[in-house]
């Protein structure tokens, strides 16, 4: 039985954060369900300038993760549809992540709200207890904010902030490797192999050459 993984890209900054996590799913050889919030599609047009269509999603999606897709296990849901697989608890997937995480996806899911699939698959997975991670980019946040965070972290879900370590690139770290740190550290709240970045093995400086670049 096919079981996906659900990512969810919500309408904040950080796109990158979902193409990564995606492309670290796909590697890994896991399948994928993929929810595009109408927000997030103006994001990854500003902050990529690729469009995400949901007549064309197969080609505009590999436009945007840069690789061929031809091989790849994916399905692709439109947010408006409420109908779709993910918005069931009888639809068969391992988790879900929501990359990155508007303050409105997190209040939505939060309280239940529903108002779109994102929220809606979000919801269904918290209440089936299977793994969720949300990734909020937003800085600085509001009391209601972390409120929401809360009520998502006693519901189940690993909230897990947009917050990239250093050790394994030092100071001089690129953005790619900065964005693979977080992609990576979602990838590990799911339970999914990867090697995005160096880990930590108890040794400063360990794996960096004298301009602070991974080896």
């Amino acid at each position: 039985m096919r079981r996906p993984w659900v990512v969810g890209v919500s309408g904040a900054s950080g796109t990158p954060y979902a193409a990564a996590v995606i492309n670290g799913l796909l590697d890994a050889g896991a399948a994928v369900d993929l929810v595009v919030s109408r927000a997030a599609r103006l994001t990854i047009l500003d902050e990529t300038g690729s469009a995400f269509r949901d007549a064309h999603w197969r080609d505009d999606l590999s436009a945007w993760l840069g690789r061929d897709l031809a091989a790849a296990d994916l399905a692709h849901w439109p947010a408006g549809d409420l109908a779709a697989g993910p918005s069931s608890g009888s639809y068969p997937v391992r988790g879900m992540a929501v990359v990155p995480a508007s303050t409105a996806a997190c209040a939505g899911i939060a309280i239940g709200l529903s108002k779109d699939l994102l929220q809606r698959a979000a919801e269904v997975n918290l209440k089936e207890r299977r793994p969720v991670v949300v990734v909020p980019r937003e800085t600085p946040v509001t009391r209601s904010h972390l409120e929401h965070l809360i009520a998502l972290h006693d519901a189940g879900a690993v909230v897990l902030p947009a917050s990239p370590g250093f050790y394994g690139a030092g100071a001089s770290a690129t953005a790619r490797q900065l964005v693979d740190f977080v992609a990576g550290k979602v990838l590990d709240a799911l339970g999914v192999p990867h090697s995005l970045f160096r880990r930590w093995a108890g040794e400063l400086g360990a794996g960096r050459d004298d301009q602070g670049s991974v080896d």
